[in-house]
């Protein structure tokens, strides 16, 4: 079982807290259940002494705890100081994701660190991509996950990597996408965009505030990547077990936008859908300093696809406040 941020940051910290590689156990007691959802159950525990923990349980491993029972709690990421604090963290299927969102970021917060976090569902080494190469000077800079490097960092885990995004680049906002490229076989679960779903597990167990980019086109000629695409509904609606914003932009075709909330409907069980105005955001990714392509369009010949990424990025600034 997961802690997450304590009433008291630090309560009970030992001095083997300090020792690298530790893993840091505390014990407490279910004082309520805050919601359920497929797979996790969040839970409020009180520790011994005084404080509170917020904890996630998995009940396919460890039951399903109700208040007054006594847990074991995995609290190492809290008890270092590791906690990214509430800070916006968007995910994205594709690289070509990367360039819209900060553009969406930078204009409502144009002070605001951004950093990259490059996963490794695409092309692995990050000097393949010129987009990044392009948006250097407006990135505080990328960390590279798992099998992919070339990143000004380099991290084992999407969780450490998160973390060094916020405690060593000093992010205010992270971009989660893959690289360059996309495996995808046209099946349900066969491509690498699932990562996307798993980021957002990864953001709330940290503490943070996973904020989804939709895929959303109605320009592609596929039909499974027409209106919200599947890798969305499957990544954010069957694999990611944490509740997120979703992102839908003001100003959508009114076709796109019924098909679009038709799509997102059933996913509202779990997940937040915010409408984000859009005004300004047109001039916005007109100004990104790199060229905007997604599968051989730009912004004119696919719209729809940028101005979704932007309005995540839009949100994520607000959310700095």
């Amino acid at each position: 079982m997961t802690g997450g941020p304590p009433t008291r940051p630090h309560h009970g910290a030992t001095p083997a807290d300090s020792v690298p590689g530790m893993v840091r156990w505390r014990s407490g007691t279910v004082t309520a259940v805050r919601r359920r959802w497929a797979g996790a159950t969040e839970l409020d525990v009180d520790l011994p002494g005084g404080g509170r923990m917020r904890a996630l349980a998995y009940p396919a491993l460890v039951g399903d705890p109700e208040p007054g029972d006594r847990v074991l709690l995995n609290a190492g990421a809290l008890l270092m100081g590791l906690g990214t604090g509430g800070m916006p963290v968007v995910t994205a299927d594709l690289h070509s994701a990367l360039p819209a969102i900060l553009a969406g970021v930078h204009a409502d917060a144009p002070d605001a660190r951004v950093a990259y976090l490059l996963t490794d569902g695409g092309a692995l080494p990050a000097w393949f991509s010129r987009t990044l190469a392009g948006l250097a000077g407006r990135l505080a800079g990328t960390v590279s996950v798992g099998q992919a490097f070339g990143g000004d960092l380099e991290a084992s885990t999407l969780h450490s990597g998160l973390l060094a995004a916020r405690h060593v680049l000093g992010a205010d906002v992270v971009i989660v996408a893959q690289g360059p490229g996309n495996l995808g076989t046209g099946t349900r679960w066969g491509f690498s965009g699932v990562a996307v779903g798993e980021a957002v597990n990864a953001v709330a167990t940290l503490g943070g505030r996973p904020v989804g980019s939709l895929r959303i086109s109605d320009a592609d000629p596929r039909p499974r990547h027409r209106g919200v695409s599947h890798h969305s509904l499957t990544a954010y609606g069957r694999v990611a077990l944490a509740p997120a914003e979703l992102i839908v932009p003001e100003g959508l075709d009114a076709a796109l936008a019924a098909e679009v909330a038709a799509a997102l409907a059933p996913l509202a069980a779990r997940h937040r859908i915010v409408t984000v105005p859009t005004e300004g955001l047109d001039a916005a990714l007109r100004d990104s300093p790199v060229g905007l392509s997604t599968m051989g369009r730009g912004l004119d010949g696919d719209h729809a696809y940028f101005l979704a990424a932007a309005a995540a990025g839009r949100h994520a600034a607000r959310l700095l406040g």
